[in-house]
């Protein structure tokens, strides 16, 4: 084998490694750390036991078993073999196993000692990846807890070993520099898209770039685009269009002789390889001397619609542009096309987040469940999990039936992790299985391959099942490489009939909580189980259902499109999911209608099933919704006659002057609306019945017999006047008063007073005609000053009433003199 930049450091990773068994090498791409790493381990009898190396990607971990078997001259299965999802090529005398990140995590779920494993390299570290991240941590807690030999080596190409270091317990750190050529960089000219500007789509401008591309360079040229898709739609655009070449998609769904294929030498024809970002890092290419970066990367992200991690296009960060544009100076010097101007670069993101801060990580949660872990942070994760979003798993789960209500697995939630897909569709085919359950488990976790086609699941299932007659009854354009895929993962979901099922149940299975009900009023919307809105645009076919199932909405929290969903009826609702159906008994104050509703439902999540007048709701509970409908409306709306608003005129000035008595303030009466009001409110059930409410009973039942006593002492209601009158106290003013005719008062030598401090009683001395003649706070001085003037004025203005010289001895009158 040729030299490679690796080599050298080879024996001083070997030392450290044997030293401590932890290790963290940092090699840029090319280096040949893949390549050369496990065989050096083994040749130098490292471990006896089975090397285990890890790869992000299938393609990726197939072509890595590849040329470790061709360093040994042998057949992949034999020293050498590998592992992914859904094929094995593995033998008795395998020594070097090459898995994807997942199948790590599966093998330590089922034996978690690991046993017959010495070394775990983690391959290409840096794209933290969610299975990686978490592979990393279960592998450093078997350990420290089970294995302590267990050797852990992480490999990155571009990374920031000092974390990664100190998470290992500051395992040691080597670096192997790498060898390239220079790579001239050229970008765009301007942007190729502005907004309100008609111009090619994306592939159309990104194949005028290639074409432009191989006119000015000389060698094979690797062009990243996001997808199979992209990829499949730039082929077309090329064809013929360059001399001499050959076009060779790579993604990851391809058949793996025909990745190999990309993978070898291509003597005779100039090499266009058309590849998703699986080139950036873990393939090596030959041939290649030009790069034509598309500037796009599609991720894993989490997609509220779908409530699934989903791949969506982004533009790619400035240290995957690098790492792309280091695939054109391997073997010589070589150029890189970019499909952006530099201008637009500084805006671009330095690295892409780590997976596990931004999908979805309800699979996640059931894999720590299942190892026994409820809070993240007993783990060792390089980062870790959002809580927001970790918390929004856990309750997915607890709905699945999957974890207990201590976050505990529980046998179903055991059955879910053993299958290899998302929970949510593991439900269905748990529940119910069949080859619909697995067709649509498959689909769901696609893209949709349909174009312009209404949202009914029916219409994609049909297609999947004989797509020669769909076409023949439908004009919708179907995707056939994406159905193709389809049908091949669902063969991997395909379990037996556990119970026959709708298509609509099959998805209420996956999504209870999205099941919905339509609103009435406009068609198409619909309230969901889970409390969110969404919407059916109104000339689809299922806009006019009552009850549907959404399996993919747009993630609008308030009014979610829905994109893919099934009809279902309330039959099969009530039969699958008759446990999450509650009976309630709701009496709540109505805010709209202003009054006491008392309802019985039939609830599924906030779905109301069914609804009826609730003709025999207790007195109590009328009695609380109506408290609740006071606090809405205000104090105002009580019955405030003139004889409560007195009494509280009374109490609360009694309080001002210290008196140890009752709160009737507004702050206080609300506060305690429950204990002084609500005895009394048997019968109210709206505003109308409150105004006709005395209050009277309830402020005397707050005040209490003591405290009635002393108000009517310290605060009475009436002072009577020396002919028996009873004067109505005024305590709304600054100082208490009364009114009374000048000569009701005749012979009161002693001025009335009220309080505990014995305040004088402000009188307003009325005229005959009950105009105010004086105001005073000291009868006795009035009658010994003023009188007399008033005396003076008012004998001739009222000649028939008594005006007596000393009023201080005279009788008290409310009669006027005889005519003579």
């Amino acid at each position: 084998m040729t030299n490679l930049p690796i080599d050298p450091i080879l024996p001083e990773l070997l030392a450290r490694f044997r030293d401590k068994g932890l290790a963290v090498l940092q090699a840029p791409p090319g280096a040949g750390k893949t390549t050369r790493v496990p065989l050096h381990l083994l040749e130098n009898g490292f471990c006896s036991g089975r090397i285990l190396m890890l790869e992000p990607r299938r393609v990726a971990a197939r072509a890595a078993a590849e040329r470790l078997a061709q360093g040994l001259g042998e057949k992949v299965g034999q020293t050498v073999g590998y592992r992914v999802r859904g094929e094995s090529k593995t033998s008795a005398q395998t020594r070097v196993e090459v898995v994807t990140e997942g199948i790590l995590t599966r093998m330590i779920q089922s034996d978690p000692e690991l046993s017959g494993i010495d070394c775990v390299i983690f391959d290409e570290f840096h794209e933290r990846s969610l299975n990686a991240d978490l592979g990393l941590a279960l592998c450093l807690e078997i350990r420290d807890a089970l294995r302590p030999n267990l050797a852990i080596l992480v490999m990155s190409a571009t990374l920031d070993a000092g974390p990664v270091a100190a998470l290992m317990g500051g395992a040691p750190v080597i670096t192997a520099e790498g060898r390239s050529f220079p790579v001239e960089t050229r970008w765009l000219d301007r942007p190729w898209t502005k907004p309100g500007q008609r111009l090619p789509r994306f592939e159309t401008a990104l194949a005028d770039l290639v074409v432009q591309a191989s006119h000015e360079c000389e060698g094979g040229i690797l062009v990243f685009l996001p997808g199979a898709g992209e990829i499949r739609r730039v082929e077309n655009l090329l064809s013929g269009r360059i001399k001499n070449a050959e076009i060779m998609p790579l993604f990851g769904a391809m058949p793996f002789a025909k990745q190999r294929l990309v993978l070898q030498p291509l003597a005779e024809k100039r090499k266009v390889v058309l590849a998703t970002s699986i080139a950036e890092t873990s393939l090596t290419i030959p041939d290649i001397r030009v790069v034509v970066d598309g500037g796009r990367a599609r991720r894993a992200r989490f997609d509220v619609g779908s409530g699934m991690s989903r791949l969506v296009t982004e533009r790619v960060t400035k240290a995957e542009a690098e790492q792309r544009r280091g695939r054109a100076g391997r073997l010589a010097a070589g150029s890189c096309y970019r499909f952006w101007t530099k201008g637009e670069e500084g805006g671009m993101r330095r690295f892409p987040p780590a997976e596990i801060e931004s999908t979805d990580l309800t699979a996640l949660v059931l894999e720590l469940a299942l190892w026994g872990a409820t809070d993240p942070a007993e783990m060792e994760f390089l980062t870790q999990p959002p809580v927001g979003a970790y918390t929004s798993a856990q309750a997915v789960l607890k709905s699945l039936g999957a974890l207990d209500e201590n976050h505990r697995i529980t046998k179903h939630g055991k059955a879910l992790a053993a299958l290899p897909m998302h929970p949510r569709l593991g439900q269905m085919v748990l529940k119910a299985g069949g080859k619909q359950a697995a067709l649509l488990a498959a689909l769901i976790a696609a893209r949709d391959p349909l174009r312009g086609a209404p949202v009914d699941l029916t219409l994609r299932i049909e297609a999947l099942d004989d797509m020669q007659k769909f076409q023949r009854n439908h004009p919708f354009q179907a995707d056939r490489n994406l159905l193709s895929s389809i049908r091949t993962e669902a063969k991997r979901f395909d379990r037996p009939v556990v119970k026959p099922a709708s298509l609509g149940v099959l998805v209420s299975l996956a999504f209870p909580d999205r099941i919905g009900l339509t609103r009435g009023g406009d068609k198409g919307q619909f309230l969901l189980s889970g409390g969110k809105g969404a919407v059916i645009a109104a000339g689809d076919p299922l806009a006019g259902a009552r009850l549907i199932v959404a399996a993919d909405l747009d993630g609008d929290t308030r009014e979610a499109k829905v994109r893919l969903a099934a009809r279902v009826s309330e039959s099969e609702v009530l039969a699958w999911h008759g446990e999450r159906v509650k009976n309630l008994d709701i009496c709540a104050w109505s805010k709209r209608d202003r009054m006491v509703v008392a309802r019985q439902r039939k609830m599924l999540g906030a779905l109301v099933l069914e609804d009826r007048n609730w003709r025999n709701a207790p007195p109590d509970a009328i009695a609380t919704a109506m408290l609740e409908g006071i606090r809405d409306m205000g104090l105002d709306c009580l019955n405030w006659n003139k004889a409560a608003r007195f009494m509280v005129g009374r109490v609360e000035w009694l309080r001002a002057r210290g008196t140890e008595i009752s709160h009737m303030d507004q702050v206080s009466l609300l506060a305690n609306l429950d204990d002084w009001l609500g005895p009394f409110l048997q019968g109210c059930k709206n505003r109308s019945d409150l105004k006709n409410r005395d209050l009277m009973p309830a402020l005397e039942t707050l005040l209490g017999w003591d405290g009635k006593q002393l108000l009517d002492q310290l605060a009475p209601i009436t002072i009577t006047a020396p002919t028996g009158t009873k004067l109505p106290v005024d305590y709304s003013g600054d100082q208490p008063s009364i009114s009374v005719r000048l000569q009701e008062m005749f012979g009161m030598t002693t001025h009335p007073t009220v309080g505990p401090d014995r305040l004088p009683l402000l009188i307003d001395l009325l005229s005959p005609a009950r105009r105010t003649v004086q105001t005073t706070a000291d009868l006795p001085g009035f009658w010994a000053s003023s009188y007399v003037d008033v005396r003076k004025d008012m004998r001739g203005r009222y000649p028939r009433h008594p005006w007596p010289e000393n009023p201080a001895e005279a009788p008290p009158t409310r009669r006027v003199k005889p005519r003579v």
